[in-house]
């Protein structure tokens, strides 16, 4: 047994067991580092990236010390944005599978009250959500955090940098004193120092830098005119050509117009923002996730919580005011042994962010020319998958291995060439290899998929 397989860990029999189904055998950096205080009942601030692992890092900590047979709620997980608050729900029910009888309840707005409220007066044993929505239900006397045992706060730099303290306070002023608090965080500038001062009892800092192999990521700079962005974005996507890309926007009306403009360059491209509909969210990060279309155009708050661990490349439109942001968007790429694109477009203009980047680089940045790079001949690249989207989904009993049976069954397509399947209540998608599209569609639209008929199109 090495010291970083969760077995050395005093776990129950039964979160062990689900553990190793789930295949946790051996911990993460974070979780290694992390995971033996939270399970001491330590109050820990933990600098960690999406990826890491963090979330099953607080989850099995906050499991092991749940009364099951108490339906109040004794965990509380507070997330910036509804994305990072679904996928934090989901992981925690996988997490909790080794009993049928722990309640994990999500909260966040753009979804109705009603059946928020009638899943509160059941009783939950853990609730995640986003701030507003959590002090919406707070206020209305549906949520009641008397009893919580351990308070979590996810992506903590990025909630202080959306303005949502004032919500945290008056959340946390609903809690008891005694309880275990746990902040986790990408960044760690001075405002979470200060937060941790007046939230925490002597808190255990753990810092883990996410590796990368020397050389795994290539940077450089492009210098360009204020105007000439745009038109600079479309042409490294067409030189570099990579499978998936994330561009960072560092405003909402950026992502929207960056987005557009590649659209009608023949691209496939998205934008995520706050401002779409939750279900437009949902299926804009299951279709970058699932390599359906080729580029995502987010600003930092809205990519937090993608966690894409093969992504090609990152362009920065414009570079972030803080080094620390630049380096954890960078960070997202050149993951897995694979190699990345760090490419950053920047003007005159810019010149004090770029040297305050390579001080906290420790290197220089090498610059490139635009007018050097050559554009490869042909259509644009497309995704090599196919979104399909079903009109069934957990409310239906749907899995799955359901969808990924119906194929291989009935379709008799090759495992192999079914990519991602993502299932929510009343929907679920599947990625397809994009020569089998049709056939797949054909397929799951002409046959019984447990039991029954569903409505299946195509998402472009």
């Amino acid at each position: 047994m090495t010291p970083t397989a969760f077995s050395a860990l005093h776990l129950k029999s039964p979160m062990l067991k689900n553990l190793a189904s789930l295949g946790y055998a051996e911990m993460t950096p974070i979780q290694a580092h992390s995971l033996p205080l939270i399970l001491a009942g330590k109050d820990v601030i933990a600098k960690a990236k999406t990826g890491s692992g963090k979330t099953a890092a607080f989850g099995v900590g906050l499991l092991a010390r749940l009364v099951v047979t108490s339906s109040r709620v004794q965990a509380l997980v507070i997330c910036p944005t509804r994305e990072l608050a679904d996928q934090v729900g989901k992981e925690l029910r996988r997490l909790a599978r080794f009993t049928d009888n722990i309640k994990v309840l999500t909260l966040c707005g753009g979804v109705p009250f009603g059946p928020q409220l009638s899943s509160l007066e059941h009783g939950a044993h853990i609730v995640v959500g986003t701030p507003g929505r959590l002090l919406d239900h707070l206020r209305r006397g549906s949520l009641d955090l008397s009893s919580l045992q351990t308070l979590v706060l996810d992506e903590a730099d990025r909630m202080l940098e959306i303005g949502f303290q004032e919500e945290i306070g008056a959340l946390i002023a609903a809690t008891p004193k005694k309880k275990q608090t746990l902040l986790f965080s990408a960044t760690y500038p001075e405002t979470i120092a200060a937060m941790s001062a007046t939230i925490q009892h002597e808190p255990v800092e753990v810092s883990v830098d996410e590796a990368h192999e020397d050389g795994a990521i290539e940077q450089v700079l492009y210098q360009v005119g204020k105007e000439e962005r745009t038109a600079a974005v479309a042409r490294l996507l067409g030189h570099y050509r990579p499978e998936s890309t994330l561009v960072f926007c560092n405003t909402r009306k950026e992502c929207q117009e960056v987005a557009e403009a590649l659209v009608k360059r023949g691209l496939l491209a998205l934008a995520i923002h706050g401002d779409l509909e939750q279900r437009e969210r949902d299926l804009v990060l299951v279709r970058f996730a699932n390599k359906s279309i080729s580029v995502l155009v987010a600003t930092d708050v809205a990519a937090r919580g993608l966690d894409i661990k093969e992504l090609s490349a990152v362009i920065n439109f414009e570079l972030p005011r803080d080094p620390e942001i630049h380096i954890h968007r960078i960070g997202r790429t050149g993951r897995a042994g694979e190699r990345g694109l760090g490419l950053s477009l920047v003007t005159e203009q810019e010149s004090r962010r770029v040297q305050a980047i390579e001080t906290a680089l420790g290197t220089t940045i090498a610059r490139g020319e635009l007018e050097s790079l050559a554009i490869a001949a042909g259509a644009p690249l497309a995704p090599p998958m196919v979104t399909l989207c079903i009109d069934g989904g957990r409310k239906n009993k749907m899995r799955p291995g359901d969808i990924l049976g119906a194929l291989t069954g009935e379709a008799g397509i090759a495992g192999s060439e079914v990519g991602k399947i993502d299932v929510f209540d009343f929907h679920a998608y599947v990625a397809v290899i994009r020569t089998s599209a049709a056939q797949a569609l054909s397929c799951l639209s002409g046959n019984k998929i447990k039991g029954r008929f569903y409505k299946v199109r195509k998402i472009s």
